[in-house]
């Protein structure tokens, strides 16, 4: 069998490393696990209100929301990972009927947003209790995603098909017409590799003479278990950096900050609770109550791009050469469609029906050789 190395453990990386066929290749996962960001994260699966101008990523989005039923069935996500519990979007009342008639539209060539129902302040309230009494947009088909749950669950899945996992940063280096891949005291040989290490990928590539269109941002949010019966609340999309996401068991979070100057900084800091509890909290009936519960932080880091977009596919002028990354705060829609796209690419030999290119640029735009 071929032996396929994935350096990036995230949601890319897992997800990839399942779908792989593993009658034709024997699979290495090799991941440091600092600072990554599916591990930390959780987030709304419900792109379609994005007014972002960028076809190719709100067709990948689309589509990525679109994957969730199946990947659900793939690999038995319970509810307590995934669930479709619907989202609230909360906007002065002026704008909810133009996101309401975005929403209509939209539907036309994505039916999984389901029903699509402008709320009275009353009906947001008893449909989410936290919040105070304010109008919004519901739509039925949207999710959560418990990202570290996700992570744990789909690493027990891909140990089962045997895929063998190294806790360890790595380097690349070629020879000949394979790849070798250092990790610590181990030196492992590839005949396919791809590279799903978030912003890590710009450490792995300059050594071959690679320019990388990526930079690290970091991201916290709170988590608070609260006594509350949050099991079928749906999630909440407020103003600024709020995310509003009850999943089961009364666990609460909220979040997510966005800080592009942090570098890899993996510390909580006491400014962003108090900027997402004091953003957040302006939406709630009894903010007290909640933020006087536990609660913990989840810090992570994040991979942008200079045009806020993903890429994924082959590295240039490489052979069985991949990466992807770049997904930013999208990434728990869009990273499990890249994994399972990359996959289909790798056990086919070659592009899917719907190329690479319907989703992002081509990659010499992300990724260049040096002068």
């Amino acid at each position: 069998m071929k032996k396929v190395v994935i350096i990036g453990g995230g949601i890319i990386g897992l997800t990839l490393a399942n779908y792989l066929d593993k009658t034709k290749f024997d699979v290495t996962v090799v991941d440091s696990l600092i600072g990554q960001a599916t591990s930390a994260s959780a987030g709304i699966i419900s792109p379609w209100l994005s007014k972002r101008r960028n076809k190719k990523w709100y067709q990948l989005a689309q589509d990525g929301a679109a994957f969730f039923p199946q990947l659900v069935r793939d690999f038995a996500l319970d509810e307590s990972i995934y669930a479709p519990c619907g989202t609230l979007v909360v906007r002065p009342e002026n704008a909810l009927q133009e996101l309401a008639d975005l929403a209509v539209s939209r539907r036309k060539e994505a039916p999984e947003i389901g029903e699509i129902e402008l709320l009275t302040e009353p009906q947001t309230k008893e449909a989410l209790p936290l919040l105070k009494e304010m109008p919004s947009l519901r739509i039925s088909g949207g999710g959560r995603l418990d990202g570290r749950a996700y992570l744990a669950h789909v690493k027990g899945v891909a140990l089962q098909q045997q895929v063998t996992f190294i806790e360890e940063k790595a380097e690349i280096l070629r020879k000949d017409s394979h790849w070798q891949i250092k990790a610590k005291d181990q030196l492992l040989e590839a005949e396919v590799l791809c590279l799903t290490a978030g912003p890590g990928l710009l450490d792995l590539l300059s050594p071959l003479g690679y320019h990388v269109d990526i930079r690290p941002q970091k991201g916290q949010l709170l988590s608070f278990a609260a006594n509350l019966p949050t099991d079928n609340w749906p999630v909440a999309m407020l103003e600024g950096e709020g995310d509003l996401i009850p999943f089961s068991n009364g666990q609460i979070l909220l979040g997510a900050t966005h800080e592009n100057d942090a570098g890899w900084d993996l510390t909580p800091t006491e400014a962003a609770k108090q900027q997402l509890m004091t953003g957040i909290g302006a939406f709630l009936e009894d903010p007290e109550a909640l933020f006087a519960t536990p609660v913990t932080m989840r810090v992570g880091t994040r991979a942008y791009t200079s045009d806020f977009a993903p890429f994924f596919g082959e590295v240039p002028d490489e052979t069985n050469l991949f990466a992807a990354s770049g997904l930013g705060s999208s990434g728990l829609t869009t990273g499990p469609y890249i994994g399972y796209l990359l996959a289909n690419r790798i056990n086919d030999g070659r592009s899917q029906p719907k190329n690479f290119l319907s989703y992002t640029k081509p990659m010499t735009e992300y990724i260049k050789k040096r002068l």
